[in-house]
């Protein structure tokens, strides 16, 4: 059950409720703790591979997506966990 607080107004001025997230959080424990490595270990390798892809582009398929030779080199020298 949600609790409601008012945070937000309305046109007139008046407060509009809003929902308070509830105090437990879904995904905790070892099992949340497993899916968030997991998550972060997929999103690494997803970015990984796709700085690779962008780095082997020919300049005219990057042109097409709007970017330069200069972008794709700074976007495949950042590291895998940087976003």
């Amino acid at each position: 059950m949600s609790q409601t607080t008012p945070s937000a107004f309305d046109a007139s001025g008046i407060a509009a409720p809003q929902a308070v997230a509830s105090p437990r959080r879904a995904g905790v424990g070892v099992g949340g703790f497993v899916a968030a490595l997991f998550d972060g270990l997929a999103t690494w390798t997803e970015r990984r591979r796709q700085r690779r892809s962008l780095e082997r582009m020919p300049d005219h398929m990057l042109a097409d997506i709007g970017l330069s030779r200069a972008d794709a080199e700074q976007e495949t020298e950042k590291p895998f966990w940087r976003g």
